[in-house]
């Protein structure tokens, strides 16, 4: 008789499951091993197999056929652990939000404290005239602020900072540590990423050193480097670092891409933010809203998709 497969859970399957290869000293299957008239036939040999002969050699009558019974739910899952050679696994679990391709920011030096957004604008005007690109936003307390510049520690953000209040390019100054924590404790990074992105709807966001009164790869820009990502400045090296990414599989902080001015070619880009909509800065004169991929205009001009985050 043939020995069964170790089941993980400590259980072993006995003979080959066939209706008529029983153990020594037993008459019937235990209920819970009897075989399912639907088993698959590896090992239905039981009708070729030569019928009983009594002791003398004399050939019996076969006995009355018995329906066996249904196998029970735990002898169907043994059964197919025996015959795959495998165990039942758990789904592997979602892992948390890491970079593909953009750089960290680990440290940043962030100036200004403003009520009227045109002074953070200004200040990063001055500081892109000095070579540094810079960005502005609106901090949880009303006020505009700009960060510039990406540095692995603090020291070096301290000394650049302190060049620049030297030079009269800045008065005062905050190091902020844009990545407080590693990547893998990030679990909520993509939905970090949508909020900062939110707090722009409604007003018109222009980039410190443009001359239009928006800017949509600012604004997705702005919302990667409030998160420590440092996601380029332009809407074509945008597209370009990606992943490409199908529309079917866009998730939250995914970025999507249109071809406005352009056939093929990305001019235009917003910040997926789920249910089919994404958030971006529309054009001169608008104010930042959320719109719907579905939309006759934006579905007809809709490029591709790319993700920045596993």
């Amino acid at each position: 008789m043939l020995r069964g497969a170790p089941c993980r859970s400590g259980t072993r399957l006995r003979g080959m499951l066939t209706a008529g290869a029983l153990p020594p000293g037993r008459s019937s299957w235990p209920s819970a091993l009897r075989p399912a008239t639907s088993a698959p036939s590896r090992a239905t040999c039981a009708a070729s197999r030569s019928p009983p002969t009594s002791p003398h050699g004399r050939r019996e009558d076969a006995a009355p056929h018995v329906r066996p019974r249904p196998a029970s739910p735990w002898a169907t899952l043994c059964a197919a652990a025996l015959l795959t050679g495998c165990s039942v696994r758990e789904a592997p679990r979602q892992p948390p939000a890491r970079p593909l391709a953009l750089p960290a920011i680990d440290f940043t030096i962030q100036a200004g404290a403003f009520g009227d957004v045109e002074n953070a604008i200004r200040l990063a005007q001055s500081l892109e005239q000095a070579g540094i690109e810079a960005f502005h936003f609106l901090g949880d307390d009303g006020l505009h602020r700009v960060r510039f510049g990406s540095f692995p520690s603090r020291e070096q953000a301290v000394e650049r900072a302190e060049a620049l209040v030297a030079g009269g390019v800045i008065a005062a100054y905050h190091v902020v540590a844009s990545r407080p924590q590693p990547w893998g404790d990030r679990a909520g990074l993509r939905d970090e990423i949508v909020r900062a992105a939110l707090s722009f709807l409604g007003r018109p966001y222009r980039w410190g050193g443009a001359d239009t009164a928006f800017d949509c790869s600012g604004l997705t820009m702005t919302a990667y480097r409030l998160n420590g990502l440092g996601l380029p400045r332009s809407s074509a090296e945008q597209f370009t670092l990606g992943e490409p990414v199908p529309a079917e599989r866009l998730r939250e902080a995914d970025l999507v891409f249109f071809a406005i001015e352009a056939r093929d070619r990305a001019t235009h880009v917003g910040l997926y933010v789920g249910d089919g909509r994404f958030v971006h800065a529309p054009g001169r004169g608008k104010l930042v809203r959320v719109d719907s991929l579905s939309d006759g205009y934006y579905g007809h001009h809709f490029l591709s998709a790319r993700s920045y985050l596993q």
